[in-house]
C-alpha cells in the first residue's frame, strides 16, 4: 500500500471541496458528485478534508463523513485523508481514516503559535506511529521547518512518504528536499501551491502537485502534470496560462475566496452548491460573473 501511495503522489492530488446543502448539513449527494467527476476525468488521488474542504470549518463528525462519501464514491483511488488539530485529536481522525479504508492520510501544518523543531517531529512522529501501515504526507506551510526536524521524522517514521510543500519559494524546497536525499526511500515532493507554482517547483524535485482546480477541471490539470512529466516546458506554460486566471482570482486577498471560487464554479457548471461557511463568503456580482467568464476559456 505505501508504494501505490508514493506512485499517486507523483500526479495530480485532487483536493475535493465539501459541498453544504440548505441546513449546512454536508450535501453528501453532492460531494460524491464531486468525487466521481474527479475519477471520471482521470484523477487516481483525493485529499478529503484540505483546506479546499474547509477542514477547520467541520466537526469531527463531519471529517469522518466526508472521508467515508468519498471512499465509497471512488473505491479505486487513493484517499489520502486530511488530519489536524491538537495531536490526539489529529491521531483520532488518522485511526478513523484507517478503519475507513484510506491508503494515506495527509496531516495540515501545526496552527499552534508556538513551535519548536522537535515538537514539529514530535507532532507527526505521533501521528505517522499511531498509523504505521498507512502513508503520511507533511504539509509544510511554514519556512521553519529544518532539514533536522524533517531528518528525524523521515528516520523514526518511514511511513513518511510525502512532503505537500506550500511555501511560495521553490528554492527552499530544492535545498531541503536535496538535505534529506538518501534518507530511507526518501518523501516525494509535491508542490502545495497547485498549478500556478507547479512549473516552478518542478525543476527542484517536485514530482506531483496538489490542486482545487481539479475539481473543475481534472483534464486540464492532469495535462499540466503530464507535460511538466515530459519536460515540454512550452506545452506546460500554455496550460499555466489558460489556467492562471482564475487561480489569479482564488488567490486574490490572501485567499480570502480561494474556496469560494471553486465553488462557485461547480453551483455553475450543476455540480454543487456555492455555500460556505464562515469566515469564508460567498462570491457576489461582479467576481460570480469573472467565474462564468473564465468557465467558458477552459471549455
Amino acid at each position: 500500500m505505501i508504494d501505490e501511495v508514493r506512485d499517486a503522489l507523483r500526479g495530480v492530488v485532487a483536493v475535493t471541496v465539501t459541498p453544504f446543502d440548505d441546513g449546512d448539513r454536508i450535501d453528501e449527494p453532492a460531494l460524491a458528485a464531486v468525487v466521481e467527476r474527479l475519477t471520471r476525468g482521470g484523477v487516481r488521488a483525493l485529499t478529503p478534508n484540505g483546506n479546499t474542504g474547509e477542514f477547520y470549518s467541520l466537526d469531527d463528525d463531519e471529517l469522518s463523513r466526508a472521508v467515508a462519501v468519498t471512499r465509497r464514491a471512488a473505491p479505486d483511488a487513493v484517499v489520502i485523508a486530511g488530519v489536524g488539530h491538537e495531536v490526539r485529536r489529529a491521531v483520532r481522525l488518522a485511526t478513523d481514516a484507517a478503519r475507513q479504508g484510506c491508503q494515506a492520510v495527509m496531516v495540515h501544518q501545526p496552527v499552534h503559535p508556538y513551535q519548536s523543531e522537535a515538537g514539529w517531529t514530535a507532532y507527526h512522529r505521533e501521528i505517522a506511529q499511531a498509523v504505521p501501515d498507512l502513508g503520511v504526507v507533511c504539509y509544510v506551510r511554514s519556512p521553519a521547518v529544518t532539514e533536522r526536524a524533517l531528518r528525524d521524522l523521515l528516520h523514526e517514521c518511514p511511513n513518511v512518504v510525502g512532503i505537500k510543500y506550500a511555501v511560495p519559494d521553490p528554492v527552499a524546497m530544492a535545498v531541503l528536499a536535496a538535505a534529506v536525499e538518501g534518507e530511507a526511500e526518501g518523501p516525494v515532493w509535491l508542490c502545495g501551491l497547485a498549478e500556478t507554482w507547479a512549473p516552478f517547483f518542478w525543476p527542484g524535485g517536485a514530482e506531483g502537485f496538489t490542486s482545487g482546480l481539479a475539481v473543475i477541471a481534472p483534464e486540464l490539470s492532469l495535462e499540466l502534470h503530464a507535460l511538466l512529466r515530459a519536460g515540454d516546458r512550452a506545452g506546460a506554460a500554455k496550460v499555466w496560462r489558460l489556467l492562471k486566471p482564475i487561480e489569479d482570482l482564488r488567490g486574490r486577498n490572501g485567499g480570502e475566496h480561494n474556496v469560494s471560487v471553486v465553488k462557485e464554479a461547480l453551483a455553475r457548471l450543476g455540480v454543487c452548491g456555492r455555500a460556505v461557511r464562515p469566515p469564508m463568503t460567498e462570491l457576489t456580482g461582479p467576481d460570480r460573473q469573472r467565474v462564468s467568464d473564465i468557465l467558458r476559456t477552459l471549455a
